[in-house]
């Protein structure tokens, strides 16, 4: 039997899209062969960050594409890191993103887990100006939880109040399988956070593509941190991930990946894997999805 890895998120190979990548590849190069393999702007293949921008609402100017989405997250600290900013975090909280602020040396607050993530209240008297609020609000890495509409709300307002910025990471938003999806922080904010993403969970963590959404005034100090790190984005990958977005490939795969999800889920109800540690949502019906945060069944853990 196949050894299965639970160290990270990683998609099982039947729901890599492999045939349907290469041929984008090729594609790509038909198409824009000499962009896609000469060096590019430190920002992204321009085509791919309008993309981007056209999904979220904004500026192209305002997007920058990285090589994942922990490079983003690792540009974004280091530049608020030297500006002096405190980071709060959610404990527990996504491993890599504490293990990079650890080594740029930020003053980090972990704040508890409420019964739908990041809790609100335990933040209220603590935010000051400049402090900066990383939270995964939609199925958490690693409980899975997902934050209320009304906690949402609460966050932003808050932050608003103290001049806190709030630095929102989605990787799993568009993997949810059943119940209403709840609106990004970025959406309800009108775009005046910061927004992280990637296409990892959502094409293939191979393509290591992942996108930041800044405030303009962050821009141009973002993409110093990128020319200060590499010559060029992978130009190549971006225009092939451009072709997979735009070729009518991209919803298909993404109904494969959630398909994939809503498999193996029951499995794990029925198992009662990781279910000691996981919130106590299941079952209830006093509330709506949107009320009380989705169904947390993205990510499963467990002690030992």
């Amino acid at each position: 039997m196949a050894l299965i890895s639970f160290a990270r998120g990683m998609p099982g190979p039947d729901l890599l899209p492999i045939a349907a990548f290469g041929d984008c590849a090729r594609e790509a190069l038909e198409r824009d062969g000499a962009t896609a393999l000469q060096y590019g702007p430190p920002g992204g293949y321009p085509p791919l960050k309008q993309w981007v921008s056209e999904q979220h609402g904004v500026d192209a100017a305002r997007v920058i594409v990285t090589n994942g989405s922990l490079q983003g997250f690792a540009f974004a600290a280091r530049h608020f890191v030297q500006s002096g900013s405190r980071f709060f975090v959610e404990a527990p909280c996504y491993d890599r993103s504490l293990s990079i602020l650890r080594k740029l040396g930020a003053e980090v607050e972990q704040v508890e887990l409420a019964e739908d993530g990041l809790d609100v209240d335990a933040l209220s008297g603590s935010l000051r100006a400049g402090d900066v609020v990383y939270t995964i609000p939609t199925f958490q890495n690693p409980s899975g939880r997902t934050l209320s509409l009304e906690n949402r709300r609460r966050l932003l307002d808050l932050a608003a109040e103290t001049g806190a910025v709030v630095f929102e990471d989605d990787p799993y938003g568009m993997l949810r399988f059943e119940g209403d999806p709840i609106p990004r922080l970025f959406e309800l904010s009108e775009g005046s956070t910061i927004f992280l993403s990637s296409f990892s969970k959502t094409v293939a963590p191979g393509i290591r593509t992942g996108y930041l959404i800044l405030p303009d005034e962050l821009v141009s100090a973002i993409e110093e941190l990128v020319l200060s790190n590499y010559v060029s984005p992978a130009i190549f990958v971006e225009a092939a991930l451009l072709e997979f977005l735009t070729s009518g490939r991209f919803e298909p795969n993404l109904e494969t990946v959630r398909d994939g999800q809503a498999t193996v889920s029951p499995r794990l109800d029925r198992s009662g894997f990781g279910r000691e540690n996981q919130p106590e949502q299941r079952g209830r019906t006093d509330a709506s999805e949107s009320e009380r945060g989705g169904k947390e069944k993205i990510h499963c853990w467990s002690s030992c």
